[in-house]
C-alpha cells in the first residue's frame, strides 16, 4: 500500500509541497490541508508542479480549508479530488503511513 503525504503550508511561503512531491513515490497520495490548499489553485506557479505529480499520484484538497480561504471549485486544478473530513479519514485508513510535511 502507498503512503499519504499531508501538506499544510502554502507553496508560496514554504517548499513543503515541492518536497512532498519529490519524496513521494508513484501510487502515493498527497492531501493539501490548511494553507496547503493554495497549491490546488489554477494559474499559479505551483500548477505545473502539481499537474506533473498527478501523473502517478493522487492529489486531494480538504473542502473545509478551501471554503475557509474562499477558494471556489472552479479555481481548483482539474483532477484534484476535493474531500471532506470523512474522506480524510478514509485516506488515512487506506494507507500504510502518513507523512506530514510542515
Amino acid at each position: 500500500m502507498a503512503d499519504l503525504h499531508t501538506v499544510n503550508k502554502s507553496p508560496f511561503e514554504k517548499s513543503s509541497l515541492e518536497t512532498a512531491i519529490k519524496c513521494s513515490l508513484a501510487g502515493s497520495s498527497i492531501l493539501l490541508i490548511e494553507d496547503g490548499v493554495y497549491g490546488a489553485t489554477k494559474g499559479t506557479v505551483a500548477e505545473d508542479m502539481v499537474k506533473g505529480a498527478m501523473g502517478d499520484r493522487k492529489v486531494y484538497a480538504l473542502k473545509s480549508d478551501l471554503m475557509a480561504r474562499a477558494i471556489k471549485d472552479d479555481r481548483i486544478i482539474d483532477g484534484i479530488e476535493i474531500v471532506d473530513y470523512a474522506g480524510f479519514v478514509d485516506l488515512v485508513e487506506a494507507t500504510d503511513k502518513v507523512q506530514a510535511w510542515l
